[in-house]
């Protein structure tokens, strides 16, 4: 039942106790900010209550959490306390307001947050605790991460597990029970940050890496948060951009910094678990875009297939038909020295057949791509795959490997019929809305860039877990 807003209020002299003998409990301070980086509760944090953060951050706070909110007069904090307790919360207000209060102050702002990018290149020196239910966590996680839910994140003797002498970074999907999750830990005396975007938009950083640094140069761009692999490969100053990823501007920075032009750009097959950028690229470049002839898109490119040649400065590439993954998926072979497999060929095993509904045609179409066309390159031919699984450990901070090392992956000498029956018997999750992003990909459904973070969040989910 709710409660009434008399009941609702606490003193000064109550919320003091409480604070001293070290309760549990939220401080929010729903003052303007400049207010209060002037003066403030200390152990408090400053909130803005508003619609969004009512859809999205109290419906994230634990039922049995005491909070107690602060406004100046006290009639918003006595109003939200009571909108806060009709929706189950343990909501409490000071009464008089932030000016009866006498005991200990602090200045200036909490809530500290970190951006994906830079979180990236400290991952070695932080502590990543991730406050998502235990069901959420172990569909995928940032590697190293802790998890700790946030209705958990309470008792003292959970906060022991805490460490105080590194940099604590509260991760969850979108950041708002990670912000939830930074109060907590301010009251306990533990400072924090809070990932911005959360893990969809730690799904959006790009590292650059640079593997080939010959006359031909090659660069893998890595969507770090979701094992997704791009490249760029450079000639005589002219440079192709194979699988590129949102956010696509980062290969325009790239080319700026390495001081080539973007000139052409290809995309193996329409994707399952990612958005493609190819056509923003292109666009924004002014280079010539190429997709696979095979696969039914709905918008205009230049249109390749088996044995097509293509030359981009003094390098040439050469289109090879591997379906399996999907029935038109393209690889390239760039001066029969390096072969970029898409989906189909990884470095840790080989692509799934499922995401088409056609599991057995294309395992099929999977075994004699395999054995009839990549696995008969040379043995020294470098592989550059478009994902690697979570557990692959990389050469050089990159992923990639050769057609040598590729003949030893599992299941690569079984016959057909075998190969048949083990791959189609395996049953895993699928990428998550991976309908929707193969829909955007070919073009039915017009791109909304701003949930590329929430349709690409998770794990990739593309190869065969041949274990």
């Amino acid at each position: 039942m709710t409660q009434n807003n008399h009941n609702l209020g606490i003193t000064a002299n109550e919320l003091n106790e409480d604070l001293a003998q070290q309760k549990p409990l939220l401080l929010f301070d729903l003052r303007l900010q400049s207010d209060f980086e002037k003066s403030h509760i200390d152990g408090s944090v400053h909130a803005v209550c508003d619609a969004q953060s009512k859809e999205k951050i109290m419906t994230k706070i634990p039922k049995n959490t005491k909070i107690v909110l602060i406004s100046d007069p006290e009639d918003f904090s006595k109003e939200t306390a009571s909108m806060m307790s009709s929706l189950g919360l343990d909501s409490h207000y000071l009464t008089g307001g932030f000016s009866s209060w006498a005991g200990k102050t602090t200045t200036g702002l909490t809530g500290k947050t970190i951006s994906p990018d830079n979180l990236a290149k400290q991952l070695d020196d932080v502590f990543l605790l991730d406050v998502r239910n235990t069901d959420e966590f172990s569909e995928f996680q940032i590697p190293g991460s802790k998890n700790i839910p946030l209705g958990e994140l309470f008792d003292a003797k959970t906060l022991s597990q805490i460490p105080k002498d590194k940099q604590v970074v509260t991760i969850c999907p979108h950041g708002n029970r990670a912000m939830v999750a930074s109060f907590a830990l301010e009251r306990a005396g533990i400072a924090s940050q809070t990932l911005e975007g959360g893990l969809a938009g730690w799904n959006q950083v790009l590292k650059p890496v640079s593997i080939v640094n010959d006359a031909t140069k090659i660069i893998q761009v890595q969507k770090v948060g979701k094992g997704c692999l791009s490249h760029i490969v450079a000639s005589d100053g002219k440079a192709m951009v194979i699988d590129p990823l949102y956010p696509f501007e980062k290969y325009i920075d790239i080319a700026k910094e390495q001081g080539f032009k973007i000139t052409k750009v290809f995309d193996t097959h329409q994707h399952a678990d990612h958005v493609s950028a190819a056509r923003d690229l292109a666009k924004s470049t002014g280079a010539e875009l190429y997709l696979s002839k095979y696969e039914g898109y709905d918008y205009d490119a230049n249109f390749i297939g088996d044995a097509d040649k293509i030359s981009f400065g003094a390098a040439n590439l050469r289109v090879i038909h591997t379906p399996g993954h999907t029935p038109g998926s393209l690889s390239f072979v760039v001066d029969e020295k390096y072969v970029f497999t898409g989906d189909i060929l990884f470095v840790e095993s080989i692509g799934r057949p499922d995401l088409r509904d056609n599991a057995e045609e294309f395992t099929e179409d999977l075994y004699n791509t395999l054995h009839e066309k990549l696995l008969k390159l040379s043995d020294n031919t470098m592989v550059f795959p478009t994902h690697h699984g979570e557990d692959v450990k990389s050469e050089n901070d990159a992923f990639y490997s050769t057609i040598q090392q590729s003949k030893k992956l599992p299941w690569l000498d079984i016959s057909k019929q075998e190969f048949v029956r083990k791959v189609v018997a395996i049953t895993r999750p699928r990428p998550m809305n991976y309908r929707k992003i193969i829909t955007v990909n070919k073009g039915e459904l017009e791109l909304v860039h701003s949930e590329i973070p929430d349709l690409e969040i998770g794990p990739n989910r593309c190869a065969v877990d041949a274990s």
